[in-house]
Order: structure tokens, then sequence, then C-alpha cells
């Protein structure tokens, strides 16, 4: 039997990377998945490739827009039991005194205040439903941060405290709230990571500082947020799933 069968998800930044992956995965499982992304083609193929889903244009760091979303999950499929916050920006790999305030304030609006609001509308749905499961994708950089990336490291580190609060405040409600933190993948994002550049070099020097050996890929993610998500979990709640190949031991 399917896990998912009867089960209405959101997944923010679902139009590429993690969370294509993520809505495929759902879908594949037999939830009803709302592809929300802030590019509406995106959105749309990945909705087009899930048996059951429904594309939703929305830029997360807009209360507006991330009403409208929770809405629409509601008004087509009738409530909500999973909401995964995994849009995300990057910063580029240099000086932490390079980056710009408007740069500093868009990771912050999309990494962290995104939260805020899908919580905000969110909520209220899942406890209309009994309780629910929110999470939250961080990142290795917000468990083991280093220079280079101090403005996104601190906020994926503010992901995981927020996700621990969060659990600890909504447990009454019986929802459970938990995060992942992968590594760097093979995404939208790599080039911005190693600096606006891509070379040989800088690929090996990310692949020998994980023990698996390899990066991490939009099916890693997809698995734990599932598990994490499922009634094989239901006991889980506060934890921050590191997927990232033993990058962190």
């Amino acid at each position: 039997m399917k896990r998912f069968k009867n089960k209405v998800a959101i997944v923010t930044g679902g139009g590429s990377g993690f969370g294509a992956g993520i809505c495929q995965r759902f879908a594949d499982e037999g939830a009803k998945v709302i592809v929300a992304d802030l590019d509406a083609a995106r959105a749309v193929a990945v909705a087009e490739g899930c048996q059951d889903a429904v594309a939703c244009e929305a830029d997360v760091s807009h209360e507006c827009n991330v009403k409208e979303m929770i809405k629409t999950a509601v008004k087509i499929f009738g409530g909500l039991d999973i909401l995964v916050n995994n849009a995300g920006v990057p910063q580029r790999r240099g000086s932490m005194l390079d980056v710009d305030e408007e740069t500093f304030d868009r990771i912050f609006a999309v990494n962290v205040k995104s939260i805020y609001l899908t919580a905000k509308h969110a909520v209220p749905e899942l406890r209309k439903r009994g309780g629910g499961s929110i999470i939250n994708t961080a990142s290795t950089a917000g468990v083991r941060p280093k220079g280079g990336l101090t403005w996104y490291a601190g906020s994926k580190g503010a992901v995981i405290t927020i996700t621990k609060a969060m659990a600890q405040e909504l447990a009454t409600d019986k929802i459970r709230v938990n995060a992942t933190s992968p590594i760097i993948a093979d995404t939208g994002m790599i080039v911005e990571f190693m600096g606006g550049t891509e070379s040989a070099a800088q690929r090996e020097t990310w692949l020998n500082s994980v023990p698996l050996g390899r990066l991490c890929e939009p099916r890693d993610v997809a698995d734990a947020t599932l598990y994490l998500a499922s009634e094989d979990a239901a006991f889980i709640s506060g934890v921050c799933l590191e997927v990232n190949g033993g990058r962190c031991v």
C-alpha cells in the first residue's frame, strides 16, 4: 500500500533540484502534491510528470503568495497533511564582506522568513487534520559552517534551530517538525557554492571531503524527506537528518 495515499503535501522550491525529486517521490507514494515554485514553467513541468499534482507559482518570501499557496492546497485537495519547506537561495562563495545588503536580505527572506510565513498559514490547516508533518531543508553548512558561505550558513543554522523549537511547540498538536541537512549537489546552486565557476579541481576537492565519495543527489534528499514525513517516523520530531555521505563525521 502506498504510504501517502489520501495525503496532501506542499513542496516549496518544487520546480527543480531537491524539490522536484521530493515531489516525484511523494507522488509515487500516492500523495496529492502542490508543486510550488517561483518559476511557474518549472513548477508546471514537474507537476505534469507526477500522477496527482498541481503547479503553484509562489515566492515564499512574500506572505500574500504563501497564503494563496496554502489556500490552493485546501481548495483543490481539501486540506493539508505535509509541508516541505525546501525553497532556498545560495550565497556565492567568497568573502562575507562582499555580499551586498540586498543579497543578504534575500538569503534570509527565502531561507528563514519563509518558514515563519508557511507556519503561520499552514499550521492551522494541519491542526484541522489532527496533526501532520513539516520538513525543512537545511544544509550541511548549517551543521558544520565554514568561511566563504558565512551568511548562507547562518541562514541554514537558523533553520535547524527553528526546526527544533517548532517541534517542541507543535508537539501537542501532533505536528512533527524535522529537517534534512544535505551537502552540495548537481543542482542549479552548485556553481554559486563553488564561487561562480566550476572546475574539475573544485569538484574533486568537494568529493574528497565526502567519505562516501560522491555529491548529493535529489533522490537522496527525497528518500530522507519521505521517511521523515511518513508514519515510519511517527515518533521522530525535532531532528536534523544529515544527508551528506558522512561529511560531518
